[in-house]
């Protein structure tokens, strides 16, 4: 018998306010208290790093009032709330966040809102808000031991904000915006602290991912262990402070070839110019430990920025296996490390010879 397929991970959780955090109508002059599960369902998932926005009719100036009343507002990466149809302020909510429609969920204790919602983005799943208290024991609630990064991603997330309201009132090109940021990526061995993110990123990022494959804390061990192997992760920082763990690498070497079986970068990171940054350290030191880079990549429906980021740093297709591409390196010199808006920065991370 196949196993049913395990479902997309929610990476945000998209709440009505009215009768479904609380049990009232703020508008109305109600200053209702959160209900218990709802309250508990916030946190918990919180902790786990997934982010909580908001969708909800009402008042903006008032609700965001009676949020910060109650403690809730800091929980809240992103707040949508007025008039209009709430799938559109669901999609506005990714767009901000930079996410896939499909890893967004939302909750309304309202069925026609949950049926609008589906009708204009069927990827989006919707829970009816007596489910608030079940919502932590779901599969696609569930994200794997809880890190240091999954603790402050909304943090991480509010950053970013402040980052593109800075690109909005920057004056200049997007090109010279990136240069003002001060953008450095450290490129190091992954080590013991390193496999809860690692695995966390395998399972979590799905746009800059060139196979989709996920690998487990024991899998990540023993590949960190194999002579043969190298996992690399990659830190980026930049002047409004540290993004965190966004890239992994996984490469094989293989004779003369060093094989990148996979590369994944947080869609965090997707317009800093880091994905040739990262590709084009794992060129030079193929390179220079003598071995051509090659790489293999899995089309899915939403990777395929990251064949484009392939493509332009040299690569071409060589064949084709089943769903599988392999490319290789035309061997044309890669941008220095100094070269772009990142500047890369690495710790003993030379190829194995």
């Amino acid at each position: 018998m196949t196993p049913a397929p395990v479902p997309t991970t929610v990476k945000c959780l998209v709440w009505d306010l009215d009768d479904t955090l609380w049990d009232g109508a703020v508008l109305e002059g109600d200053r209702p208290v959160p209900f218990q599960e709802a309250g508990s369902a916030l946190r918990t998932l919180d902790e786990r790093g997934i982010l909580h926005a908001v969708a909800s009719r009402g008042d903006r100036a008032r609700a965001m009032a009676h949020l910060t009343e109650q403690g809730l507002a800091d929980l809240f990466t992103v707040e949508e709330i007025g008039w209009g149809p709430k799938s559109e302020a669901v999609r506005r909510i990714a767009d901000a966040l930079g996410i896939g429609i499909d890893t967004v969920a939302f909750i309304d204790n309202d069925p026609l809102e949950r049926a609008e919602v589906s009708a204009a983005l069927p990827a989006v799943r919707t829970y009816p808000a007596e489910a608030a208290g079940t919502l932590a024991g779901l599969p696609e609630f569930r994200t794997g031991q809880v890190t240091g990064e999954s603790r402050q991603r909304r943090l991480l997330y509010r950053r970013e904000a402040e980052r593109r309201r800075a690109k909005e009132s920057y004056a200049g090109p997007p090109a010279e915006f990136l240069a003002t940021l001060g953008l450095e990526m450290t490129v190091r061995r992954a080590d013991e602290a390193d496999l809860v993110r690692a695995e966390e990123l395998t399972v979590r990022t799905h746009q800059l991912n060139t196979t989709g494959r996920t690998y487990d804390m024991a899998e990540l061990r023993a590949l960190c262990d194999s002579p043969s192997h190298e996992v690399l992760v990659a830190d980026l920082k930049d002047r409004f402070g540290a993004y965190g763990t966004v890239g992994l690498a996984l490469t094989e070497q293989r004779g003369d070839t060093s094989c990148l079986q996979l590369l994944l970068l947080s869609c965090r990171v997707m317009s800093r110019g880091v994905g040739p940054a990262l590709i084009g350290h794992l060129v030079r030191d193929a390179l220079a430990a003598g071995r051509r880079p090659t790489a293999e990549f899995v089309p899915t429906e939403v990777n395929r920025v990251m064949l484009v980021n392939l493509r332009f740093s040299g690569f071409e297709v060589l064949s084709r296996t089943g769903d599988t591409l392999l490319l290789g390196h035309t061997g044309a010199s890669p941008q220095p490390e100094t070269a772009g808006p990142v500047r890369v920065v690495t710790t003993g991370t030379q190829a194995r010879r």
